[in-house]
């Protein structure tokens, strides 16, 4: 993993709060994060990255590409635009050193409101990407196998965890 320090040092560079290198395998996928999307997100049929928009890939599709890489970069932070900065940052300076298929994902936070709310184009197409949850990763349980902090919120108080990874060869 010692190949990969140069892009956790990169994610650090945002101040994260944890950076974890993680074989693809360590991933929990579970079809059942759908429903969450369907039944629990505002942005459900209009969000730019969002799994219900026409040329979304299946869960199984998502699977089948995602475990085709070496390693994941988990990217953990309770801000949720530092963790898609990040992310993009580790994803783009692979991309340069030659990882052609380098992918970020996160659950996007470029925008105080999704272009797509309100019918419009994505404003940032080429930084946009697609949330765990909306391909099948059960993050909870994901985080949870990393010891990594995330649980239900009970109020809106609460301090939030956001996740992003970066797949990488």
């Amino acid at each position: 993993m010692e190949k990969y320090s140069k892009y956790i040092d990169i994610a650090r560079e945002y101040e994260v709060d944890n950076v974890v290198a993680v074989i693809p395998d360590e991933i929990v996928f579970d079809g059942r994060t759908i429903l969450k999307c369907m039944y629990g997100c505002k942005d459900w049929g209009k969000g730019c990255t969002c799994p219900s928009r026409a040329g979304f890939l299946s869960m199984d599709e998502w699977k089948e590409l995602l475990k085709k890489y070496k390693v994941v970069l988990i990217i953990h932070s309770t801000c949720k635009k530092t963790a898609q900065l990040a992310s993009l940052a580790v994803e783009n300076e692979a991309y340069l050193d030659g990882d052609v298929f380098s992918f970020s994902m996160s659950d996007c936070a470029l925008c105080g409101e999704c272009a797509g709310s309100s019918g419009q184009e994505c404003r940032n197409p080429m930084e946009a990407r697609p949330a765990f949850h909306s391909v099948g990763i059960d993050v909870f349980s994901t985080a949870a196998k990393l010891g990594l902090p995330l649980k239900p919120l009970r109020t809106k108080n609460e301090v939030q965890n956001w996740y992003a990874a970066v797949w990488l060869n």
